[in-house]
């Protein structure tokens, strides 16, 4: 598919989780980073066509990550992941700029769909 999709969450099992839908709905070049600093390092190097960011880190959150990277490169796509319970934060991370959002545990079929719109926009 030639989309570069970067995975940001400080759990390695829910990266990996994150991961194999997006190979299964045939995305292969993915970058993972593990906290906000190194998701901002990353986003600085490889300029991914997608960014999939966990909404709590330790460190830097991934509501300031957003802004961060909102800051610097106001044509960025992210979609943002949260559990549920963080109603308020998302709606926060929408206003600042992300293009959408998914509350963990999430579905597979919800999560292509918000992955490909994300992407097509």
């Amino acid at each position: 598919m030639g989309k570069k999709i970067m995975v940001v969450d400080d759990a390695m099992f829910m990266r990996k989780v994150i991961c194999k839908n997006l190979q299964e709905c045939g995305y292969t070049d993915i970058i993972e980073a593990c906290d906000g600093e190194k998701a901002l390092e990353m986003y600085a190097l490889y300029k991914p066509d997608l960014v999939l960011l966990d909404i709590t880190m330790p460190g830097i959150s991934g509501i300031e990550v957003l802004e961060e990277i909102q800051r610097e490169d106001p044509q960025s796509r992210i979609v943002m992941c949260s559990a549920v319970g963080q109603e308020q934060m998302i709606q926060q991370a929408v206003m600042l700029g992300a293009k959408d959002f998914i509350v963990k545990p999430f579905r597979p079929d919800e999560f292509r769909r918000i992955v490909r719109n994300a992407i097509e926009s």
